[in-house]
């Protein structure tokens, strides 16, 4: 169950979506009512695939909460998974794993919400499955025993977490004597006193279907679906809902908070109160915080001028008050005073003379088309649904639109000079230090004690039987066109009307490892790093605003892409081309990103993620394999701006470039404009290869890294294979993986490993081919003292797949999983992108979705196990750990 808290990771992979004119919702398309018992419900048709999102969101979240019992709120949410009258935890499981989707929950302060994502066809499962759970959920203190255990390791996994801990503390201090001042994960010592009764009382209160919007999306009938929800939630009553908290909120005290991290980089934080989610002033706190974080202010300048190796800004928002946040990375060993200092005075001006009008009404135009946007994925437009009101109390996105739309400089000046007082700020470093000895204790939590699951398949109930009951291949509801310009560049248009806008993605074959010369490793993350300095004929600033005027996103390098609204495709493609093609590589820049790159590396050298991966390499590949290059300081420091402008000469192609168009365009159109755009692109001489050698087996081993801010053990064990991914066999193997690792609890390893014995929280396993060659891993976390017993387990049953065939039941569920995901590959703009890319340069028919479905559908219960038997090796893995030592 993931929760939304604040993550570096937030701050530093925020992309602020592209803006530009959005057209208003069609009334057509989105169709609203309220049952009689005070159930709103909107469905919102989206016929982009044959996929639908439903999201069941309880205005009730951890606000809502007893004193004391902080984490109330996200228990129940882990009691939902455990079954409801009528439909037990295992048909549950069955039932989510069959559907082949997205089946998960999210608490937070004043929301938490139920959703699914999966086949059309399927809507009626899900709606009787949000329907029982609506109804009653079962509670029985035996159950709860069971689960407090895997609750009370998310809470130990997170609170592992420096950023997370630092989270912690901002909460506390910013919003002290109120709910706030808590995150909705909850506490060990509350949940060691809360009891089932209490969790029942919370459900039956809270989950009424007075207190719910349900937000439907995707490919449906909505007259029908609208009778469906009649029928499904009509008969439930309405409940008198009690009265929510009060906030009333105290002036923040600064603090300064200290803390080490394992992280390869450093961390400088400067956080302010903001208007919440509700505020008549949210949206000019969401158009100052995007003009803050533009590319072309001074906080990303820091990166831009070498003071730091990333600047920005980023928020998080809850329904009564947010939280801003500024942000500065160092490298490990460098001081973050300076970095602390500029963010200061930045904030001080921005407080002090305002914000640049061109940067407040760009960072409208992004906000506005961000909404559009969300139109290019099913789940994406339920998203935006469901936040305009449940989370912002709005009537829909436009509204949203509109209250953007009104927001003036002058507002959003006068919120800066209101936010951005020292006095009030929340000041945090995080220093980076390397992992020595594991941090002493019993690791995880307590062992998660699951009662035995049963050991012949789950009979499902007769609703849900006949739902699954036929196994076909979905028709694709894509029509790629395809050309080969005369410079070798493959270009694949899928024509899209769902939104006004288009989304290109392009990727040039490229590998440093094979490409790079001796001693210059490195050189590609070099070239990478100049490329937002602009083109040779406009620097950063003009580029960015170029970007700005037509609400356009672009990234360049060897993966790039480009977001813009319709209208402005063909200016959007030509700027992307120019920073692709001409990039102005400056020198005064290229040492500010060698130098930036060098400190990076310093720390990711260290790190434990880095030592792990190094780690498992060398034990699973041969002595001086290729794909054990890694840079070095020294290897980047010693470059040159020509040796960099001779690898980007060498290794960006034409005839290695594949780009893929989606969105509202037409296919010839799109050529032409790629054709003008890049046409006049050469390659000299012949193809290089990118693409690593075949290996042969590994040996078994075992490896330990330390990671001293850690109390769980992260386990990858591994092993290469002789399956590549043009290989037939990876049929088999991927449709065995379901049977081990798919649909959750569903799944041998989970039942196994997490519900027979409580070794485990999660545990996957997946293959990952390449064009001659292939790595199998099963990957888990446990408690020190689990590692052993678990790793024991994996290798049992992966000689049981040997042994013995998997049975009908299992063996439907498996087939099942992978043919419903075939239309979920197809219900967003990035998801077609990134399938038909990936298949254009592995050089496959861009039908394989349909052709893989068939041999899935064909595939018997003895053909996968002649595939495990020729291509696993369950005795040559190697166990990597990651963590405290393992105990015997």
């Amino acid at each position: 169950m993931n929760k939304r808290v604040l993550q570096l990771a937030a701050a530093i992979g925020l992309a602020l979506a592209a803006g530009g004119a959005m057209a208003a919702t069609n009334d057509a398309d989105v169709t609203r009512a309220t049952l009689d018992n005070g159930l709103r419900v909107v469905i919102v048709r989206d016929t982009l695939a044959p996929v639908i999102t439903t999201e069941m969101n309880y205005l009730a979240g951890s606000d809502e909460v007893p004193e004391g019992f902080p984490g109330t709120a996200h228990a129940v949410e882990h009691m939902m998974f455990r079954g409801s009258p009528g439909l037990s935890k295992d048909q549950l499981a069955a039932i989510a794993a069959n559907m082949g989707g997205a089946f998960n929950a999210d608490t937070t302060q004043g929301v938490t919400q139920y959703y699914f994502v999966a086949p059309a066809q399927d809507l009626d499962v899900a709606l009787h499955v949000q329907s029982l759970r609506m109804r009653g959920v079962d509670m029985d203190q035996k159950e709860w025993d069971k689960e407090r255990g895997a609750i009370e390791q998310e809470v130990s996994r997170d609170l592992s977490s420096p950023d997370f801990k630092f989270y912690t503390q901002l909460l506390e201090q910013m919003f002290a004597g109120t709910p706030y001042a808590h995150t909705p994960l909850g506490t060990r010592p509350s949940f060691e006193k809360t009891t089932a009764a209490m969790l029942k009382h919370f459900h039956d209160t809270w989950y009424a279907p007075n207190n719910a919007i349900l937000v439907i999306a995707g490919d449906v009938d909505p007259a029908a679906t609208l009778a469906k929800v009649k029928q499904e939630f009509g008969g439930i009553a309405r409940r008198t809902l009690p009265a929510r908290p009060a906030f009333e909120f105290k002036p923040v005290t600064a603090k300064t908070v200290q803390l080490p991290t394992d992280s390869p980089y450093g961390s400088v934080y400067l956080g302010y109160r903001m208007p919440g989610l509700t505020s008549k002033d949210h949206a000019t706190a969401l158009v100052l915080g995007q003009a803050l974080g533009s590319q072309r202010a001074a906080l990303a300048g820091m990166r831009f001028d070498g003071t730091a190796l990333f600047g920005g800004f980023f928020g998080e928002s809850m329904p009564h008050a947010g939280v801003g946040m500024a942000v500065g990375i160092f490298p490990k060993g460098g001081n973050p005073q300076p970095i602390l200092a500029k963010m200061q005075g930045i904030l001080a001006e921005a407080a002090s003379k305002g914000i640049d009008p061109a940067l407040v009404d760009a960072a409208k135009r992004k906000a506005i088309a961000s909404l559009e946007f969300k139109k290019n994925s099913v789940d994406g437009l339920a998203n935006a649904w469901s936040h305009a009101l449940a989370f912002q109390g709005a009537e829909s996105p436009d509204a949203i639109k509109a209250a953007i739309e009104a927001v003036t400089p002058a507002a959003v000046n006068a919120l800066a000079k209101q936010t951005f007082d020292p006095a009030h700020a929340i000041t945090a470093i995080l220093t980076p230090e390397s992992s020595g000895k594991p941090v002493a204790g019993k690791g995880f939590g307590g062992a998660e004690s699951f009662a035995s699951s049963p050991d012949k398949p789950v009979q499902l109930p007769a609703w849900a039987e006949q739902a699954f009951a036929r196994l076909e291949v979905p028709k694709s509801s894509l029509n790629p066109v395809t050309y080969t310009l005369p410079n070798g560049l493959t270009l694949i248009v899928q024509p899209e009307t769902i939104s006004d806008t288009v989304e290109l993605f392009g990727r040039i074959k490229t590998n440093q490892d094979l490409q790079a010369a001796k001693g210059e490793e490195g050189v590609a993350d070099v070239l990478g790093g100049l490329f937002p300095f602009g083109t040779e004929h406009m620097d950063r600033l003009q580029f960015q605003q170029a970007l700005d005027e037509i609400s356009a996103r672009a990234n360049a390098g060897s993966h790039f892409s480009l977001a813009v609204p319709s209208a402005h495709f063909a200016e959007g493609v030509k700027l992307l081309a120019d920073n692709e093609l001409h990039p102005a590589l400056p020198a005064q820049a290229f040492g500010v990103v060698q130098q930036q790159t060098a400190g990076m590396l310093a720390g990711q050298l260290q790190s434990p993620d880095f030592l792990l991966q190094l780690g498992l390499g060398k034990a699973l590949l041969p002595a001086n394999d290729l794909q054990l290059r890694h840079a070095t300081p020294q290897n980047v420091t010693t470059l040159t701006l020509d040796k960099v402008k001779q690898y980007y000469a060498q290794t960006f192609r034409p005839d290695m470039t594949t780009i893929v168009i989606v969105g509202k365009v037409d296919p010839a159109q799109a050529k032409q404009v790629i054709e003008q755009a890049f046409g006049d692109w050469k390659a000299s001489g012949p193809k290089p290869d990118t693409d690593y050698a075949a290996v042969p087996a590994n040996q078994p081993g075992k490896l330990h890294v330390p990671d001293a801010s850690a109390v769980q053990d992260s386990v990858d064990m591994a092993q290469t294979i002789a399956v590549t991914y043009d290989d037939p066999a990876r049929y088999a193997i991927n449709l065995g993986d379901q049977v081990l690792g798919g649909g959750f609890y569903a799944s041998r390893l989970t039942r196994d490993l997490r519900e027979k014995h409580g070794l485990v929280y999660t545990v996957g396993v997946g293959l990952d081919a390449d064009k001659h060659r292939g790595t199998y891993k099963v990957f888990f976390g446990c408690d020190p003292d689990k590692v052993a017993a678990a790793s024991a387990l994996v290798v049992q049953n992966l000689k049981q797949m040997q042994q013995q065939s998997v049975t009908d039941t299992e063996l439907k569920q498996a087939k099942g999983i992978l043919l419903r995901r075939i239309p979920l590959g197809e219900s967003s703009f990035g998801a077609i992108g990134g399938q038909l890319l990936t298949l254009s340069l592995q050089g496959k028919p861009l039908d394989a979705m349909t052709v893989a479905g068939q041999h899935y559908l064909e595939l018997t219960a003895p053909e996968v196990q002649r595939a495990f038997q020729k291509y696993v090796r369950p005795d040559g893995l190697v166990t990597a750990v990651k963590g405290p030592a393992p105990k015997s």
